[in-house]
């Protein structure tokens, strides 16, 4: 007789806490109250499994009396009191740097929300029925003022090269920096520091330039820390130069736990009524799941985790279960994450500027398999979950700000730069002209590095009509909308200069010269080894500085500004650089006057809309636009109008 299957097990979930009600006892609809519980999930993991195989030192991982690597998360789950009034579907957001945001994104929730969710801003979630669930993944993320944690084993033996790179945005000094992980050895001999004004500049060591390891004053003695440096600043840089700290390391951990834990969690809470120590699960009720079909929501960092997970082919449990039903990463772009890797560093991801050479960005950036024949290999991020036949239904988000810092182009070409046919389990939804993440009702504000005020045009919206076409495709099996994303057949996908992009010229309005650009990569030396350049484009804009193709939100397709994924850089902080992932806010001139005095190229208001009823009116249609091909649940069409309605624009 062959023998039972060895499973990765949750071994233990221990609640620590129930908060009944939550929201301060606020009711949503049918479903009523909801109640937030935390709790610990201990996972005992068996290395010899072939689908554990690929986390990175899983194999030299210390283990228990039972062979098994352990990992404890940290959970919170969301889930109306009443579990029957429930709509049977589990909403799993994959934490952002240990924090909770997805009602931010999905409920309109306002910035409290980002750290602990106590307010549900419009419901949306809730009065869909949907629990929601947590976990900490992040190994190097401590737990505590509302943040959530992974605890990981350490390997105390292990020492290797790491490389830091700071970014000050200021011109103290000296300066401390924290490091990455303990260095190995206080000998500043067996380190590097150097320093560059852009990424594509020669690493310098200037004579004024100096580093040491700082000293901590406890109780009268003053013992040096291996976790972090002072930095001496060199004559001749500004506030955003680049200074690359090199070092031997040690205190590695199994980051890779991240995905299995998130499987291993999820299907534990899909299909096992209480764990080994015989704790319930509480999303079980008379020995009945209560949860039917799982979707995951991944933003920015999370959504770079979510295509990671799939790509190393977590999605399969360990009876060859599908975990995720549905998986929405958003704004994640072309990228994965450093995660799966010996002294990883999860939290950091390449942009023009800072920390461009961070590992997580290489092929495959698509779904679908393909030739690279940069690199000569072949893959996709659904490879592995094709062959186990575990592949959800996908549903790829990018705002304008993808495009120039996470290269969202290679998600819809090849390396070649031509067009390619998503698989039939992936949409790709672009949202038009928005930035990287904004919360909902904030106004364009200043950003001191960057040149123009920020984008604050927010996706909730067309996410929770997304979402509803998700589940709708999942259950039921109706076709969703179309994608919407730019296109090199179409034009809407172009080279990133101003004349091929089409950008107005605005005075006092600098376009960039830059983009983050991504490289064949050799990260086995120290520094990285670039060598042949993919093929990069960004979308098309018309004659307002606005994108053409994609979800054009009522903001966009009835403007009152232009409004970017990018923004520039300011003198003294490495001027004509990406500002980040901040977005542009450039108003139109409100009268003709303005206009032609700025010599502003753009349609004044006035000249737009001839009152202010008129351009309610047009928001309206754009919206019920948007309704009718099912980008804009009907609640949110009133929300746009109402908007509008209070919205000064500076005419009657």
């Amino acid at each position: 007789m062959a023998p039972a299957p060895v499973l990765a097990e949750l071994v233990r979930f221990e609640i620590v806490e129930v908060e009944s009600p939550y929201f301060t006892g606020r009711s949503f609809g049918t479903v009523g109250q909801y109640e937030m519980i935390t709790a610990k999930a201990t996972f005992a993991i068996d290395p010899d499994h072939q689908l554990n195989a690929v986390i990175t030192d899983i194999d030299i991982a210390p283990r228990n009396q039972n062979g098994r690597v352990e990992a404890i998360a940290d959970v919170a789950i969301l889930r109306p009191i009443d579990l029957s009034k429930g709509n049977g579907r589990l909403f799993y957001e994959v934490l952002n740097r240990g924090d909770k945001i997805s009602l931010i994104l999905m409920n309109d929730a306002p910035w409290e929300g980002y750290y602990n969710p106590l307010d549900a801003g419009n419901g949306h979630l809730m009065n869909e029925g949907y629990t929601v669930v947590w976990s900490g993944w992040q190994g190097d993320m401590p737990s505590g003022e509302n943040r959530m944690g992974l605890q990981v084993p350490v390997l105390e033996n292990v020492v290797g090269l790491v490389r830091d790179e700071f970014i000050f945005n200021h011109n103290h000094d000296p300066f401390v920096a924290t490091l990455s992980y303990p260095a190995a050895s206080l000998d500043t001999d067996k380190a590097k520091l150097t320093v560059r004004a852009r990424q594509t500049h020669t690493r310098a060591v200037p004579a004024d330039l100096t580093f040491g390891y700082f000293v901590a004053e406890r109780a009268g003695i003053a013992p040096y820390t291996n976790k972090q440096i002072v930095i001496h600043r060199p004559d001749g840089f500004d506030a955003n130069a680049i200074y690359e700290f090199t070092y031997e390391a040690r205190d590695a951990r199994v980051m890779g736990l991240a995905f299995s834990t998130v499987r291993d969690l999820v299907s534990f809470i899909k299909h096992s009524p209480e764990d080994r120590a015989g704790n319930p699960n509480p999303l079980f009720h008379n020995q009945k799941p209560t949860i039917n079909y799982a979707y995951g929501l991944g933003i920015s960092q999370s959504g770079r985790f979510v295509r990671d997970y799939l790509y190393q082919g977590f999605n399969q449990d360990e009876l060859g279960r599908m975990v995720f039903d549905g998986l929405m990463p958003d704004v994640a772009g072309s990228r994965k994450t450093w995660t799966n890797f010996r002294f990883a560093q999860p939290g950091r991801y390449s942009r023009e500027h800072e920390a461009h050479l961070q590992p997580g960005d290489q092929f495959p950036f698509t779904y679908g398999v393909m030739e690279d024949p940069l690199t000569g290999e072949s893959d996709g991020i659904l490879k592995k979950c094709i062959e186990s036949d575990t592949c959800p239904k996908v549903f790829h988000t990018d705002t304008a700000t993808e495009f120039w810092q996470a290269r969202a182009s290679l998600v819809v070409t090849d390396t070649n730069g031509n067009d390619i046919v998503l698989p039939d389990n992936v949409r790709a939804y672009y949202m038009t002209s928005t930035p990287h993440s904004e919360i909902f009702g904030t106004q364009p504000y200043s950003v001191g590095s960057c040149q123009n005020h920020s984008n604050v045009l927010h996706n909730g919206g067309p996410m929770r009509a997304l979402l509803y076409a998700l589940d709708l495709w999942v259950r039921e099996g109706v076709e969703p909308p179309d994608s919407e994303f730019p296109s090199i057949a179409d034009g809407t996908l172009v080279k990133a200069d101003q004349k091929s992009v089409g950008f107005p010229l605005i005075p006092g309005v600098a376009f960039p010269e830059v983009i983050n650009r991504l490289r064949v990569t050799d990260y086995g030396k120290f520094p990285p080894r670039e060598g042949a350049f993919y093929p990069i484009f960004v979308p098309k804009v018309d004659s307002d500085g606005n994108e053409v193709a994609g979800i054009r939100l009522p903001d966009v397709s009835v403007p009152i500004a232009t409004y970017t994924g990018w923004n520039v850089r300011t003198r003294g902080t490495s001027a004509g650089s990406l500002c980040s992932v901040i977005g542009s806010t450039i108003p139109f001139a409100i009268k003709t006057t303005a206009k032609v005095r700025r010599d502003d190229p753009r349609p004044a208001i006035e000249e737009r809309y001839i009152s202010h009823t008129a351009y309610v009116e047009k928001v309206r249609d754009a919206a019920n636009s948007l309704f009718k091909k099912r980008l804009l649940l009907a609640e949110d069409v009133r929300l746009y109008v109402d908007l509008a309605q209070k919205r000064d624009i500076g005419i009657q």
